[in-house]
């Protein structure tokens, strides 16, 4: 059998790019340490032009860039994780960048916040590289990726690295999914959780916002505030879309309608939107259907792709 098909040219390839090294740190001992990132791109016929030197798709302008975070509990976990899920958005026409950022056990706060920032600013160094438009930016993150993601929407001027200075590490709009933009309440609920008689438990030193902190366990809740983007509105800050799940059985809804009330109470109501994501746990499906992800599309289109 043979026959043909005319598909035509409307959806537009897209690139995987893996392995970029985007810093070259040290980790708590001061051993060095190189951070890399992928990139998700509609950059054209990417096989053509190793190949032959030339690509055979039109360029259409440069996309806004969006900077996905991983959670895990600041574990260091995988960059691309959950590149699957992301997909949405490099089919809208996103660039999306998936940075390793430094683990709780590699390096304390600030170090994950000050990695988050120094991709963004190497990705608007490279942006004719990779055709980002560097003025419409926007991160996403779940989790602890939340909480990093919200500590980006603040745009407070603090958590620098010396690389890539010049270039601005400030967001136009974030989406935090159940983060745990909190430190101190999350440590109090672990310490009130360890009161109770379990046998082989690990340290709390060694629990995830204890170890993000680090220092000595004894003083960590004086320390934990100074962690937590929930404190830090202010002018600066992007509009920002929280999401929660209603059953989250590790960081409580109750902490993103705090973070949104103190938003609100700081005079900024206009830029957060809180959504309550019905029978949502942590991370759950509930967070990755199409209803909830056309949501976070329409939120950085709102944002990112005005006129």
């Amino acid at each position: 059998m043979k026959w043909t098909i005319d598909p035509g040219r409307k959806r537009r390839s897209i690139n995987f790019i893996d392995n970029i090294c985007y810093s070259r740190t040290a980790d708590k001992t001061g051993a060095p340490l190189d951070l890399h990132l992928s990139l998700m791109v509609q950059n054209g016929n990417s096989e053509m032009r190793l190949a032959e030197g030339r690509d055979d798709e039109v360029a259409e302008g440069r996309q806004p860039l969006l900077l996905w975070i991983n959670g895990a509990g600041w574990s260091g976990c995988d960059k691309n994780l959950m590149t699957a899920e992301m997909q949405f958005l490099a089919e809208a026409g996103y660039a999306v960048a998936f940075p390793y950022y430094r683990s709780r056990t590699q390096a304390p706060f600030p170090a994950q916040i000050i990695d988050c920032k120094t991709a963004l600013r190497f990705l608007r160094a490279n942006a004719d590289a990779y055709g980002i438009d560097p003025k419409r930016v926007g991160v996403i993150g779940r989790s602890a990726g939340g909480h990093l993601a919200a500590w980006m929407a603040m745009n407070t001027d603090e958590f620098h690295s010396e690389e890539w200075a010049g270039q601005p590490d400030t967001v136009c709009a974030a989406v935090d999914l159940f983060g745990a933009v909190d430190i101190r309440t999350l440590n109090e609920m672990t310490l009130e959780d360890y009161k109770k008689p379990v046998p082989r438990r690990r340290p709390f030193a060694d629990t995830p916002c204890a170890a993000l902190v680090g220092g000595d366990p004894a003083t960590v809740l004086e320390r934990s505030d100074a962690a937590s983007p929930i404190f830090s509105a202010n002018e600066a800050m992007a509009p920002i879309l929280i999401l929660h799940g209603d059953q989250d059985p590790l960081v409580p809804l109750s902490m993103s309608e705090d973070f949104y009330d103190r938003i609100a109470a700081a005079g900024f109501e206009d830029r957060a939107d809180l959504v309550i994501v019905k029978n949502g746990g942590h991370g759950t499906r509930e967070f990755f259907q199409a209803e909830t992800k056309q949501l976070i599309l329409d939120f950085f289109d709102r944002h990112l792709r005005r006129e």
